[in-house]
């Protein structure tokens, strides 16, 4: 994966506006602290009221960090990490409070709008990529989210939010053949109509890996029209996304294939009914595309002349109704009442290969079923069963009682039945206290749950197989934060304590561990200790930290340790950011080990990963910014109990170079 960085060179043109540019430059360390939270109650809170972990990026924050997926703002938030894993290898994979699975844990959300769905149940295989250039912040529970927003807000939830007032345009280049084109856009008219857009492109060619030098080339697209209305409000985006090569379904190769595309609707309307009561109603759509194909077994494993490719083309659609009634009491008292009704189904279940056999209808690796490249086979009979739909009611009670100024008391539940599957009552309980101004205390319990999704429940190809009696897992987390915010620093500690019951995972169903089932397998415990603070060094130069330390062993190989520090000083029209992810080192030894001599467990050392960003800005409107992730190209590996010897290689040196035009 070393290879020589070559030098980027640019030139930037001039341009006569009529507006300011506010840029990172203009970020303050109040600002950095003053954040306004509304994820984690549907009301106005700051950090120190809120009632959860919470971890919150704004636009300027994000860009010093210097990232370009969403995604990736998990390893600089306390309790989760994003790294690379299989299924299709280069997706993102959330490992959450000691949880590392496929199985959508975190729920993520586009400005409000759920993107985990039905099939899979994780938002990152059908949207792997959004670029940070289109968003404005992004917002994170760290911990329980079922008691307002229903299933896979079960360890954490993010909320992300793209920009809407800005006009801005954004070019970048970089290593690898990387290149990227930006822009925002935001108009308003004298009849009170707010028109809004957002688009990216970006490309890389990616690195190469394996022997073969099969590459992690990265496509993707992004498209969003948001239109407001006095009361009213309307929203469209779409998203695409191709990760070819690299690892698909545990199998690296050139010719693997993987293309996603989500497609999502808004309509939202707010009315004050009342002085004290108002309502804010709103109907989503989305579909949920996917064209997969990896290689399950080479051509000379099989004995023939092509390797064997399987994977699936799918299709799920979703459905959602919300309707909520905000009421202010007095300024002591606010009640949230709301119901919600959900469709989803998979309305499309066929499977994309190179090998079929038609008279069996199924996928059989002989020649003279070869189909002379990767073909979509129509209503593929062994996927049928897959293809359902779900029905799903909710109602949810949360009240915020101010009893003075220094106790504030929420409550709430809610209570989900996805017909024919599971019924969940989510409770929610959290008491804020503030001793002093500087100090605060929290005590914070809830109960979250994940209803398993299609593939668990009904799968049946070359690699898993559901089990229909599956039942929604759950789990209840007790927290205790202690907030201390000063003029110029901020620090947050929390013990959390994770009490999990009929957790769902993967188990082999042959001795061979090539083909695995789903199965409530077990009930555990998971604590530990996050930290997160900011400090003010000086007039120009802030630090700020994060840092994890579970209790017990995260389930599946995962860190038991991790944290991330991050250094920004400003010198006249140049901006420096460095920071540095650790992560502490996993060995994974089998159980029984392979009759391989070339074999050798998975074994990675704690490590660390820099990366820098350098900003410099030519004038009150345009801006050019350095970005390096992974300085010095460390090469690292995830882990995956899929693959052979457990190892996915992540990506090492990125650089970039980017040029911001605001108009």
């Amino acid at each position: 994966m070393k290879k020589t960085v070559p030098l980027i060179l640019a030139t930037f043109f001039s341009a006569n506006c009529a507006a300011s540019q506010e840029d990172i430059f203009e970020l303050s360390f109040e600002e950095l602290l003053d954040v306004n939270i509304t994820l984690a109650t549907k009301t106005e809170e700051t950090s120190t009221s809120v009632p959860s972990s919470i971890t919150v990026f704004n636009q300027q924050h994000i860009q010093l960090l210097g990232v370009a997926n969403v995604y990736e703002l998990m390893n600089f938030v306390p309790g989760m990490q994003s790294t690379r894993g299989d299924w299709v290898g280069a997706v993102p994979k959330e490992h959450a409070r000691g949880i590392y699975l496929d199985s959508g844990n975190v729920l993520v959300m586009l400005n409000g709008q759920r993107l985990n769905e039905s099939s899979f149940g994780k938002a990152s295989v059908y949207a792997p990529f959004i670029p940070v250039e289109v968003v404005e912040r992004v917002e994170f529970i760290r911990g329980p989210g079922s008691a307002l927003y229903g299933s896979n807000a079960f360890l954490g939830v993010m909320n992300i939010v793209t920009r809407k007032s800005d006009n801005r345009l954004m070019a970048a280049v970089g290593d690898r053949g990387m290149y990227q084109g930006a822009m925002s856009f935001h108009k308003g008219f004298e009849n009170g109509l707010e028109f809004n857009a957002n688009a990216s492109l970006y490309r890389d060619d990616g690195d190469k890996y394996f022997e073969q030098g099969v590459r992690d080339p990265v496509d993707g697209r992004f498209v969003e029209i948001d239109l407001k209305w006095q009361n009213w409000r309307f929203a469209i985006h779409n998203t695409e996304t191709r990760l070819d090569e690299f690892i698909n379904l545990s199998g690296e190769s050139k010719d693997n294939e993987y293309t996603s595309r989500n497609l999502g609707m808004q309509l939202e309307a707010e009315y004050k009914i009342t002085e004290t009561l108002s309502n804010k109603t709103k109907i989503e759509f989305i579909k949920h595309d996917i064209k997969s194909s990896g290689q399950i077994a080479t051509g000379e494993q099989l004995g023939l002349e092509h390797g064997l490719f399987v994977g699936p083309r799918w299709q799920s659609r979703d459905l959602t109704l919300n309707t909520e009634f905000i009421y202010d009491h007095s300024n002591s008292l606010n009640i949230i009442l709301g119901g919600e009704y959900s469709w989803e189904e998979q309305s499309r279940a066929d499977v994309y290969t190179n090998y079929y056999d038609p008279q069996q209808q199924i996928v059989f690796p002989a020649e003279e079923f070869y189909l002379g490249g990767l073909r979509v086979i129509n209503d593929y009979a062994p996927f049928t069963s897959l293809k359902q739909d779900f029905d799903s009611y909710a109602a949810y009670l949360q009240a915020k009682y101010t009893v003075n100024e220094d106790l504030t008391v929420f409550a709430g539940a809610r209570f989900d039945d996805v017909l024919d599957i599971d019924k969940k009552l989510s409770p929610r309980l959290a008491v804020i206290y503030r001793f002093n101004p500087k100090h605060t205390f929290k005590l914070q319990y809830g109960e979250s749950f994940r209803v398993p999704v299609s593939n668990e429940l009904n799968s049946n190809d070359e690699v898993t197989q559901g089990n229909p009696n599956l039942k929604a897992e759950y789990v209840k987390t007790t927290e205790l934060v202690w907030h201390i915010q000063d003029q110029d620093w901020q620090v947050d500690f929390v013990v959390f304590d994770n009490e999990l019951e009929d957790f769902i995972n993967l188990i082999p169903v042959d001795e061979e561990l090539t083909r695995f089932t789903f199965d409530n397998v077990f009930e555990t415990s998971m604590q530990g200790v996050e930290f997160n603070g900011s400090v003010h060094l000086s007039e120009n130069a802030w630090l700020s930290s994060t840092f994890t330390q579970y209790i017990d062993l995260p389930f599946n190989p995962s860190y038991k340790k991790f944290g991330s520090l991050v250094f920004n000083f400003k010198a006249g029209a140049f901006q420096y950011s460095f920071n540095g992810l650790w992560r502490d080192g996993i060995t994974v030894i089998p159980v029984e080990l392979p009759d391989d001599p070339e074999f050798s467990p998975y074994r990675q050392p704690s490590h660390w990963i820099f990366g820098a960003t350098v900003s410099w800005r030519l004038n009150d409107f345009q801006g050019v910014t350095l970005q390096v992730q992974n300085l010095f190209d460390k090469e690292t590996d995830a882990f995956d109990p899929r693959r052979y010897d457990g190892r996915v290689p992540q990506r090492g040196r990125q650089i970039r170079m980017r040029y911001t035009y605001k108009f």
